[in-house]
């Protein structure tokens, strides 16, 4: 299969899929971070290349839940959030057979759709808590691989990237954005092994 794999920058999704046998191409603003298939530039600019499948991760600053209250307060931001969801918009309306679309819990679930599936990266074998949607056209969800069990504190399940409060262990840098966003390997492996198969097209 042809997939396009729409902002990203680590690579992590592009090598998982070129790894079981696939041409596989990242695309994101930013340079990759791994060398290989990637085109630095606007999605759009490569959107109708053919593509049998289509992975997109849009940055979710102005979509994600935990952002949100900031809206009402930084003047400017609002737009910026239906700038963000008029993207996401146009990954899901293009023109390829098979899409998925990742991104944390926000309001593209009350704006355009409910997601189809929840994923956490500790059913992928990660000892790591971070809720995932998927948004998908023509794809079954994905099944769990390797169920990672959590550490108990005061009754409540906790993972390793969480404190024993839950909150997320990961200091404030210039690169935590970066570093948050990023697809876990567990998790791309399943996406093209799952995904990847010829029964799925």
């Amino acid at each position: 299969m042809r997939v396009l794999v729409a902002c990203e920058y680590s690579g992590t999704v592009r090598d998982a899929f070129i790894a079981a046998g696939h041409y596989a191409m990242s695309c994101d603003l930013l340079p990759t971070d791994s060398p290989g298939f990637h085109y630095q530039g606007d999605v759009k600019d490569v959107i109708d290349g053919g593509w049998d499948m289509m992975i997109a991760h849009p940055p979710c600053t102005y979509l994600c839940s935990s952002g949100l209250h900031w809206n009402s307060r930084t003047p400017g931001r609002s737009q910026k959030t239906e700038e963000a969801l008029e993207f996401v918009r146009f990954l899901m309306d293009s023109p390829i057979p098979m899409i998925a679309i990742e991104n944390p819990i926000g309001c593209i679930s009350t704006r355009i759709r409910k997601p189809d599936q929840t994923i956490q990266p500790w059913q992928f074998g990660h000892d790591a808590s971070k809720a995932t949607c998927l948004w998908l056209k023509n794809l079954p969800p994905l099944m769990p691989t390797k169920i990672h069990p959590p550490r108990v504190v005061n009754g409540k399940k906790r993972w390793g990237n969480q404190t024993d409060s839950g909150q997320n262990k990961l200091a404030p840098s210039d690169d935590r954005w970066k570093i948050r966003s990023e697809t876990y390997s567990g998790i791309a492996e399943a996406m093209a092994n799952q995904w990847g198969k010829s029964d799925v097209l």
